[in-house]
């Protein structure tokens, strides 16, 4: 047993209880006796202490399949911590519900799934460590993911962005525009965000608005005005965000994921009214990107978006977590530029023909990912096996390779 009060707990719920049912009758118990509660946050706050100590992403609690064993994520590979202690599905219902507000709750019990941000001080004036926290049902137990939010911000200068391009996100050098962070999830793309808001925070006069589900890193004002509004808590949607954001004297909106057609097409307008504007999208390249954004519309409102992504797309960052050669984790990335060639390409639906554009577009910044990807291996940071396996074009990473070999 993980938790001291395991027994009177089991003793108080009926056996017949399961589900919801049984979440609710745990969480009165807890919610009643204030020391079971604290030492049930105090065993989470271990756990998540442990991320820190072991430099994992991401821990993996609770599950009828697990064998009641805590799991985290290291480097990008996941696996059973064997040296936790282990906890019962209850004991684990507890341990989660320890940390929701009423209202957190009711959404967790209506909606079978509750996304949160997550503060924790792990010791007296030690500094906020943020989480990024996930519960939900599982074969009718509660499981929850916590992602770690870095408490540094990672230096802009170390994802070796080219200058061309590390200007055209700087406000300073371009005043408007849609810049794109795409990758799958656990990509960094929220990484890569947060350290793009610090380079303007650090270098510009103005107004940055965050909109975020749910807020992760918490940006102090520099030279900026820095807001954070979460969907949920301090605004109902990313659409209703941009929307009050375009009112609020904005030079910079951040736009944490673009999950519809409704916020696509306000952020849309956003950058064509002249503000600059940062999101997301699960995309792992810029031409998919393109297509992606102009097919969550129907046929008869295409072309009209496809005009205006023309006239507003300003950069695609397309972006992978791979493991090099030291079992650590590196960054490969994509960069499309956006020239009057691309414009043209996109407005004329001849979007098969940027990536021969990115491919020749080195004095602008641009790079495929097959090419960012040779350049790893080149330099002896991956393998040829991961060069291959991460690629977008497996046929045209092996052109490169074979081409080294040519060469060689």
């Amino acid at each position: 047993m993980g938790l001291s009060f395991t027994s009177e707990m089991e003793i108080a719920l009926p056996e017949y209880l399961i589900g919801t049912a049984r979440f609710k009758n745990i969480n009165k118990l807890i919610t009643f006796n204030t020391a079971w509660k604290k030492e049930a946050y105090d065993n989470l706050k271990s756990l998540l202490k442990r991320m820190e100590e072991i430099d994992a992403s991401d821990i993996d609690i609770g599950g009828s399949m697990l064998d009641m064993k805590i799991w985290y994520r290291v480097y990008g590979r996941k696996y059973p911590d064997l040296e936790a202690k282990r906890y019962s599905n209850d004991e684990i219902t507890a341990i989660l519900l320890s940390i929701l507000s009423d209202d957190q709750k009711i959404i967790l019990f209506d909606k079978k799934n509750i996304d949160f941000s997550l503060g924790i001080s792990f010791g007296e004036n030690e500094e906020t460590n943020r989480f990024r926290g996930d519960i939900y049902y599982d074969n009718d137990v509660l499981v929850g993911n916590f992602r770690r939010v870095n408490r540094e911000l990672f230096p802009i200068e170390k994802l070796n962005i080219p200058d061309p391009v590390l200007k055209r996100l700087n406000l300073r050098h371009e005043k408007s525009g849609l810049i794109l962070i795409t990758g799958i999830t656990g990509s960094g793309k929220s990484t890569t965000l947060d350290s793009i808001i610090n380079l303007n925070n650090r270098e510009n006069e103005g107004h940055i608005v965050i909109i975020s589900d749910p807020l992760e890193f918490i940006h102090k004002s520099n030279k900026c005005i820095v807001r954070h509004r979460e969907v949920g808590g301090d605004v109902l949607s990313f659409r209703d965000g941009v929307i009050q954001a375009l009112r609020q004297d904005p030079d910079i909106i951040i736009v944490g994921e673009m999950r519809d057609a409704p916020t696509i097409a306000t952020v849309l307008e956003a950058t064509d009214s002249g503000h600059k504007v940062f999101t997301t999208l699960h995309t792992s390249s810029a031409v998919e990107s393109i297509h992606r954004i102009i097919a969550e519309f129907p046929p008869n409102e295409q072309e009209r978006i496809r005009l205006r992504l023309a006239d507003t797309l300003s950069v695609v960052i397309s972006q992978k977590l791979l493991p090099d050669r030291e079992n650590k984790l590196t960054l490969a990335k994509e960069i499309l530029s956006v020239t009057d060639s691309v414009k043209a390409a996109i407005r004329n639906k001849n979007i098969g023909e940027i990536y021969q554009m990115i491919t020749e577009g080195k004095k602008y910044g641009m790079i495929t990912m097959e090419q960012d990807l040779f350049n790893l291996y080149s330099k002896n940071i991956i393998d040829r096996g991961i060069a291959l396996d991460y690629s977008n074009s497996r046929k045209r990473m092996e052109q490169l390779l074979s081409y080294q070999v040519v060469n060689v």
